[in-house]
This record gives C-alpha cells, structure tokens and sequence, in this order.
C-alpha cells in the first residue's frame, strides 16, 4: 500500500548496505511499489466520485449546477484551462445566430427565458446573457465571458487541464477515466457532455484533402481578394463563410447533396438562419455567385476533386454526358475549395465495452440513447448538451443551449429519482383549481415552448378528485414514466406545442395567405406554434399507435387555437374550450358558483354537485355573492 511503502524502502537500504547493485534493485521495488498504489498500475493517485461529467460546455455546466444545488458529489472534467472553451474558436467570424431578446414587453421571468436562447437555468439572476451582451446576436467572446461567470459564480468543481482519454469499466463496477496524465478517476454515473467537435471529413471524396476545412480556413476576407472560391456544404458554417468573403471574392460557387433548408420554413434552428443566407440573394439576383446540388451517392458526392497543373482545383463528376460538357457546371476550376460538412461526436475516448452505438440520427453523427438520455447499451451512463439530439434531430431544439438547458433539467430529475430515490418534482392540486394551474404554465413555461414535441406537462389524474401536476417530462420515455419519475401512473392529460401539420419543411410556403386561423372551431387546423392536449383513460402501451409524430393515440385531444401574440388568455376562444375539454377528461363540472348556488345544488342534487362545490363551499370556503356582484358584473359572467 502507499502507506507502506517508504517504511520497505527505509529497511532496505539501511539494512542490507548502500551499493549501486542494490540501489538498481531499490529502485526496481519502488517502482513496482509505486504501482501497486494506483487503480491499474499506470497512473497517479486515483479520485472517485459518485457523479463525473465529461466537458464543461453549457451542457455540462447546466448539469453541473443541477448536481451542486443538490448537494451531490461530483466533478467536471475539461480538457482546456476555461469553460466553454468551443467558443474560443467557433464559431470562426465570431457572431453567434443564438437570439439575445432582452425585452419583450413581459416582467414575468419564465415568459421571457422562452426568447433568451444563450442563458443556462441558475439561482443567480445576473447570470443572464442581456447582461453580458446588448446584440441581438452576442458575440463569441461575450458568451465565454458569460459561461466562465456562471462556472465560478455557481462554485462548480471543475477539474481543468483534465482531458479524458479513455472511459472503460468491468461488469458490476464503476466507471474508469484515464486523463491525458495516465491518472485514473472513478464514478458510478458517468454524464458525456462533450458536445459535437470533431470536423466531419467525409472518407468517400477522393481528393478532399485539397479543401481548406471550415475549423482552420483563414478568416481574413483579404486572403481571398479577387478569388473563385468553392464550398462544399450548406449549413449556416458554409453561409457563414461565404458572407464573410463574399465582398472580396470574383465569385463563390455553393455546392451539396440537396436543396438549401431554410429556418424559417423548416422552424428547425439548425437549419440555414437568415443572418448568414446573403448568398442565396446574391445568386437569385444575378450576382454570380450560385448555389447547386450535386448528385451525390449513399454519403457524398459521386465525383472527385483534383488539382490541375495550373495550381487550381477542378471538381470533376464521375460522369458527364459529352454532349453537354461544354456547358457544364463544374467547368471552370477554383482557386480555393472550403470544407464546411459539420461536426461529429468523438466515440474514440470508450472503450470497446462501454462505446455507445451510432444514431442513425444525422448519419452517425450521434450516440444512439434511450428517452431517459441514457447511452442504449451502458447502464449509468448518460448524455446532456448537443450529444442528446438524436432523440429529437430535425424535430426540436435538442442541439442548441436553448433545448438542452431543460433536456439536462430532465435528466437530473431522473438521476436523484433512480439514485437518491427522491420523486420527479409535482404539485397536487383540487382538480377545480387544474384549469387555472394550466392554463398558467401555457403562457408561461418555456421548456415545453422550446422543446415543443418534445418535453410535455403531465397531469396525473387521480380517483380522490385531486391532479398531480408534473412539468417538463420527455414524451418518448411516457412507456417507462414511473421508472423514469417514480411516480405511479393512471388516467392523465397531457399538454405540449405543436405546429401545425405539414406547415413545417423545406420549400413550405409558410408566409402564404390564409396561413393561419384565429377560429376556436377551426383550432385543429392551426399552423403556428400552439398547445395540444391529450388524454388517456389508461396508460399507453408499449407498440400503442403514435399519432403526430410524438403521442400515442389517445381518447381524447384538444388543439388550442394558435394565437398571433402567443397569449392564450382570451375567454372565448382559449379558456373555455379547454375548461370544457378537461371536464369531459374528469366527467365533473368545473365551473366555479357562488356559495348559495352551491347550497342549492346540494339540496336538489344531492351527492352529484360540481367539484369546485366538493373541494370549496364544502370546506369552508365558498364566496358569497351580493348584490353589487350580480347588478354590476360583466354579462358574459353568467354564460358559463
């Protein structure tokens, strides 16, 4: 042991006589001595704790002050000497597309986080991206100066300088991390959060290693006064690029497999912004720079790039119709090609018996995880920040701070539930006051706003006529809901945002005329962002039929008619309909009555009175009416 080790070394040197034979020898044992005191024999002094995270991003920052407000025992491993070290060189001209909406014409803190895309979920009120930056797009340096303040603000123990090599663990053990020192750690939960970093350098386009990559391409517009450049993918990297050149440039060709995605029409934050898409008005206004897709195989393009003996670059098709060639699109050469195909998650650092599975998500760019955020093939092991949108690639903002803050939120909950046995956070409410409790969180909750389809707010509705009210629970993981929450399920009203269908999709024409609806009637046919509630009398299935893409079929569903201010508040069209969904829901009136109407009902209906009667009037509670009541209120009072 460690402990014994200078007590045999003082022994054998002073025992047996001091010669160079014997200090080779002495050396020998303290060496193996030496090994003896670490986990495997090929590091320094071994750490343990119950909790370890991988990469102090925003992800594992915002897990790390989970896990600290709670008292647990855990670590932060990063690699660099700063938090949120990404934004040290991404994104490469230094703007960020992250909204930073510092007013709204709202006081009320949680409405307002739903248009704050940069912040992290925290006690600290100051540590809100408003006031680290006054730009509607902040800038790359703010935002590090924001997450280093959130990192020591909040104490979060993070280990810097700590690059973890190698995650590896035996059957019935904790986890093992080997750093870049060759010391070891050890936790029995491990939390990836190392975002996605690793360039995407596809293997099957010969001749790629010509092309200048998006992660070291010089950023000085100079550099490309007067050049032809190509770049070779279309997301908002390659646009980002390109604007950034575009005043110096002769002209810039944009290529890749399919049509440009534009954001606005796919409501996908992911896909191209209209910060960064001046190259699509350039093209479309005859300025010659252009946009194509090439044909492409099973990965990328079916063709080859190759540099001519002019010291220019030509992308060559692998095949080309002869009759046209002297027209073709790729028959001038370029004087610069820029690869912008993305980045990938690193699966290098797991070990053969603890690597995830790749997602079929985004062409392998993910780990494959189960609805819980835990990896599909290790226990313990989980995932938070960018590495969990394959759960929600394409559909949500599962990638990007202003998804993932809340995804991480829920994966806390589940944690303290399966390891501290402490129950996903409810409120249990008379089932008379669910509807005002609801239609509260509607206008104000912004994880289900953000997640929408994704993280929903549960009602479990319970015999004794009270609700227990849940908020923020993944909709996929609804078939493992008292594994994942600890709470037993029954009949329930489920609520979350959707758009409307087919409204959302490449080329949608979303500004059309008569795009949306303001008729309580017609809510179904709602196309923007608004609330859909359903109900099971039991609890779906595993295999159950899914209707919209994220619920199981239910008895009953309701669609809140979308509302142009996001404010559904109004009477007639918002909250009466919904009162009259959920008494359908609890088969009870939940109209509210005045405390002698109450006596009435009692006297002439015996036991059958509305609820709110049950659980106020009868307890002591009910509200008298007068005559400045009745002469004096608003008419539609009495159209309940």
């Amino acid at each position: 042991s460690a402990s014994r080790t200078p007590v045999l070394c003082t022994q054998y040197v002073y025992c047996r006589g001091f010669t160079m034979a014997r200090l080779k020898t002495f050396v020998i044992l303290l060496t193996l001595a030496f090994l003896c005191c670490t986990v495997d024999g090929k590091g320094g002094p071994a750490t343990s704790n119950q909790y370890c995270i991988i990469g102090a991003g925003p992800g594992g920052l915002q897990m790390g002050h989970f896990l600290e407000r709670a008292g647990r025992d855990y670590v932060i491993f990063e690699k660099n000497t700063t938090a949120g070290a990404f934004f040290l060189h991404y994104p490469r001209h230094r703007t960020l597309i992250s909204i930073n909406k510092r007013h709204t014409g709202s006081t009320n803190k949680e409405f307002n986080f739903r248009h704050d895309w940069n912040s992290l979920i925290g006690d600290d009120e100051t540590l809100q991206m408003r006031y680290y930056s006054r730009e509607y797009f902040p800038k790359a340096d703010d935002y590090i100066r924001y997450l280093q303040d959130y990192a020591s603000k909040l104490n979060l123990k993070i280990q810097y300088n700590t690059e973890i090599m190698e995650v590896d663990r035996q059957p019935g053990e904790d986890f093992v991390l080997r750093d870049q020192k060759e010391t070891t750690h050890s936790c029995q939960v491990l939390i990836v959060s190392t975002g996605l970093w690793l360039p995407n350098i596809p293997e099957r386009f010969p001749g790629l290693e010509f092309a200048e990559g998006y992660e070291s391409v010089s950023i000085d517009p100079e550099d490309f006064e007067g050049k032809v450049v190509l770049i070779l993918g279309r997301g908002n990297a390659g646009f980002e690029t390109a604007d950034n050149i575009v005043g110096h440039t002769a002209y810039i060709h944009m290529a890749s497999r399919s049509r440009i995605k534009m954001a606005y029409q796919t409501h996908y934050v992911g896909d191209l912004r209209a910060i960064n898409n001046n190259l699509v008005d350039t093209y479309q206004l005859k300025s010659l720079d252009g946009q194509f897709e090439a044909e492409f195989g099973d990965e990328y393009f079916e063709g080859y790039l190759e540099k001519g003996s002019d010291g220019k670059f030509y992308l060559v098709a692998a095949e080309v119709d002869i009759e046209e060639a002297d027209n073709d699109v790729f028959r001038l050469p370029f004087d610069v090609v820029i690869r912008c195909f993305g980045f990938n998650f690193d699966f290098s650092i797991f070990s053969k018996s603890v690597c995830p599975p790749f997602s079929r998500a985004g062409k392998n760019k993910y780990p494959l995880i189960k609805a819980n955020y835990e990896a599909a093939n290790t226990d313990s092991m989980y995932f938070a920040g960018t590495a969990t949108h394959s759960l929600d690639y394409r559909k949500s903002a599962g990638a990007f701070i202003h998804g993932f803050r809340y995804t991480a939120r829920a994966l806390f909950h589940h944690l303290q539930w399966r390891y501290h046995s402490i129950p996903w956070p409810s409120v249990t409410l008379p089932a008379s006051d669910l509807l005002n409790h609801l239609i509260k969180r509607i206008n104000e909750a912004s994880g289900p706003y953000q997640m929408f389809g994704v993280l929903a707010d549960i009602m479990l509705l319970r015999d004794n006529g009270t609700v227990v009210f849940l908020e923020e629970i993944p909709v996929q993981a609804l078939s493992m809901f008292q594994e994942l929450t600890g709470h037993e399920i029954g009949s329930f009203v489920i609520w979350n945002f959707e758009y409307g269908k087919d409204y959302s999709g490449p080329g949608k024409d979303v500004l059309r005329e008569g795009r949306a609806t303001g008729e309580a009637t017609r809510a179904h046919k709602s196309n923007f962002l608004h609330p859909v509630l359903y109900y099971y009398k039991n609890p779906p299935q595993p295999g159950s039929k899914w209707v919209s893409g994220s619920f199981p079929e239910p008895d009953l569903y309701h669609h809140i008619v979308e509302d142009f201010l996001t404010d559904w508040t109004a009477r007639r069209s918002h909250i009466i309909p919904v009162r009259r969904f959920l008494e359908g829901c609890l088969q009870t009136d939940l109209r509210d009555f005045m405390a002698e109407t109450c006596f009435e009902l009692i006297l002439t209906h015996g036991d059958n009175i509305p609820i709110g009667c049950k659980q106020h009037y009868l307890q002591g509670n009910g509200i008298s009416s007068s005559d400045g009541i009745i002469d004096f209120g608003p008419p539609e009072t009495f159209e309940l």
